[in-house]
């Protein structure tokens, strides 16, 4: 039997390489709230796909202060 501390060590080096992540991976992701990581998602135009996840690659770029792809499509649109 694997012990609660083993599964939650082994489900954090699980999540680190898996592209695509599930609402509550991503929370555990980013080590952030409910309510604030909505607010940064809706801040950074970040948003799940069609399966219900969030692209790793996006939640990076929102963590550290870039703008994500769909606010530069965006922009491009505009001029």
């Amino acid at each position: 039997m694997i012990k609660r501390d083993e599964l939650i060590a082994m489900r954090a080096i699980a999540i680190c390489f898996k592209p695509f992540l599930k609402p509550e991976e991503a929370l555990i992701y980013c080590n952030l709230g409910r309510t604030q990581f909505a607010k940064k998602c809706k801040e950074y135009g970040l948003y799940k796909n069609n399966a219900g996840y969030f692209k790793r690659e996006d939640i990076d770029k929102m963590l550290s202060g870039e703008t994500s792809s769909l606010i530069e499509g965006t922009k491009k649109l505009k001029t």
